[in-house]
Formats: structure tokens, sequence, C-alpha cells
């Protein structure tokens, strides 16, 4: 017998249920832009394994080239994998917030678009590398053996960011949320367009395609939740958000721009070994932007995100990297960092 405190034995109807719990009991449609993002989602669903792989030959390149293909897949991956969780953290908090139907049904398209583009990375690095994963494959030339180091690296900065991805989400509102994801997605939906026209390989110029396709719509998302709900934000909420475009820019760097050295714990000859693999993957025809073209890319991208923010009077950081004056922040940690890609 249960020893916990019965009610229906002293209740016509049982007490309220407090929050934060998982059951809606609820399908609220107010916002017709997500439910028309959501039926975009179901349309455009695409297969990995459907990929035109027939067409892929790695034995066509030298094993030089392979790993350095292999290893932007690698540093994508570090971003790509975390990604279902993340978003799946989200849309669990989107059931205990109890928001809208259709913006719960978002959130799940982005965790099954995510899960979509890490298992694009794994198939690509398995290919390239006749390996299931980068970590523990052996090396075939001296950049292999150096690109592995980096990969080490990337992969332990990456388990120290889901520890504060953890501890961060339950903390912030989804309005909060909203703006570090809407920064991964604007830079996230430009380079993969980019990488769509300069790959040579067919199955990764679809891949690529279909990836930047997600992105757009995450973005539409993202913008979508801004315009309900920052009308309304917070005054603290604001400076919170700066604070995270900040840490957005250091943390997504090392996928779109090169890791600021004094933000990610890595060796000294790591961006001296990741520039000589990109220049050995584009030889190769793998269309990986050049230095001043990413760094041309972030620009754009932030200066996208900042005509947003504008809108609703949150100051934005200065990121001096890429020429942007603003509001300096100097203390960005990567325990409380929320941002995603």
């Amino acid at each position: 017998m249960s020893s916990k405190e019965r009610f229906a034995d002293k209740m016509d109807m049982p007490p309220k249920t407090e929050g934060p719990n998982v059951y809606p009991l609820s399908w609220v449609a107010k916002t017709q832009k997500m439910e028309e993002i959501w039926q975009a989602s179901q349309r455009e669903y695409w297969d990995p394994q459907k990929l035109p792989w027939d067409t892929f030959d790695p034995s066509r390149y030298s094993w030089e080239e392979r790993e350095s293909i292999a290893y932007w897949w690698t540093i994508l991956s570090v971003f790509d994998a975390s990604a279902p969780p993340v978003f799946a953290a989200a849309m669990i908090k989107t059931y205990e917030d109890h928001e809208e139907d259709p913006v719960r049904r978002c959130f799940f398209s982005v965790t099954r678009d995510e899960q979509n583009h890490e298992q694009l990375c794994g198939m690509a690095i398995t290919k390239l590398l006749e390996h299931t994963d980068p970590l523990t494959y052996i090396p075939k030339s001296d950049i292999g053996r150096r690109l592995q180091k980096n990969a080490h690296w990337l992969y332990f900065n990456g388990g120290r960011y889901w520890s504060g991805y953890k501890n961060a989400v339950p903390k912030y509102s989804l309005a909060v949320l909203f703006s570090s994801f809407l920064m991964g997605e604007i830079a996230a939906a430009t380079i993969f367009h980019q990488m769509s026209k300069g790959c040579a390989e067919p199955v990764f110029q679809e891949g690529f395609k279909n990836i930047g396709r997600d992105e757009g719509r995450h973005m539409a998302i993202c913008m979508s939740l801004m315009e309900r709900d920052y009308p309304k934000l917070k005054l603290e909420d604001r400076s919170l958000i700066t604070k995270q475009i900040r840490a957005g820019y250091l943390f997504l760097s090392a996928v779109l721009f090169e890791p600021p050295m004094e933000f990610w714990d890595l060796p000294q000859d790591f961006i001296a070994n990741q520039r000589e693999a990109e220049e050995i993957a584009r030889a190769a025809g793998f269309g990986i932007p050049t230095y001043d073209a990413k760094k041309e890319n972030w620009k754009n991208a932030m200066l996208n995100l900042k005509g947003v923010l504008d809108k609703y009077n949150i100051p934005f950081p200065a990121i001096p990297e890429v020429g942007i004056t603003g509001e300096e922040i100097r203390d960005v940690d990567m325990d409380d960092i929320i941002p995603v890609f």
C-alpha cells in the first residue's frame, strides 16, 4: 500500500498540478506562421541515406585529401552531433512551459532535422576514413595525425559546452533562448548554401542544399517567436541576450570562422593545422570558404542579427573581430552559454 497522501478520498476534483510539467493537454494554436513552418517541415523532410552516395568514390582522393575533408566534417560534427539533444532539451521546455501546439511541433521538427544533419556528418566521415569515428581512426598521413589531435581538442571543448547548456536551459526563458538559436541559424544558412555551390561532389551539393533549407526554416521559427514575444521582453532579459550574442560569436566561430584562442582551450598549432587542411580540401574540390569569405559571412550574419535586435531596443555587443562596434562584453564563460548551431 502506498504511503503517499490520497486526494481522491477527500475531494471531488484533484488539486492543481504545479509546473513545470510536460502535460499541456491543450492544442491551442495562435501563431499561424508556426503552423505554416510546421507544414513546410513535413513537405521538405529528407533522408540522408537517399542522397546520391553511388556517385561518391572516396578512393579517387589521396589520403591527405580524405583526412582533410573528413576533418571539416568533424568540426561540423562537434556542433551538429550535439544539436539533436540540444534541441530535444528545448522541445521539452516548450512542453514544460505549455507552449502552443504548433510551437511544440516546430521544435520537434528542428530536433528531427538536426538528427539528419548529424547522420550526414557521420556518413561522410565513415566513407572518407573507412572508419566509424575520427578519434579512434589511425591516420594515414602527417596532416591526418595533426588533424586528429585537433579533433580531440575540439571534442574536449564540446563536452564542456554540453555541461553548461544543461545548466543554462532551465534558468532562461524561451525568449532568451530564441535569440541564441537565431544567431546560429542565420550564420548556418549562409555557409551551407555556399558549401553547396562550392563542392564538386554531387552528394555533398545535395546534402548541403538540404541542410541550408532546414536552417532557413529554423531561422523562421526563431523570427516568428521573437516577433510574438520580444515586444513584452523583460529589461533584465535584454542585457542577458546581449551577453549571449557575444558568447555565440565566440562559440560558433570555431565552425564558421576560426576559434578565438582566449575562449577555446586549444593548442598553439591548432589554427595552422586547420588552415593547411582547408587548403588541401579546397584544392580537392571541397568548397570551404576562404578566411576572408568566412570573415565577411560572419560580419553579414552579425549585422543581420543586429538589424533584428535593434527593432526591440536590445543592445548589440561589440564584435571587434569582424569590425562591429557595440557594448563591450568581457565575462563570457563556456559554463553558461546557450548558443546552438
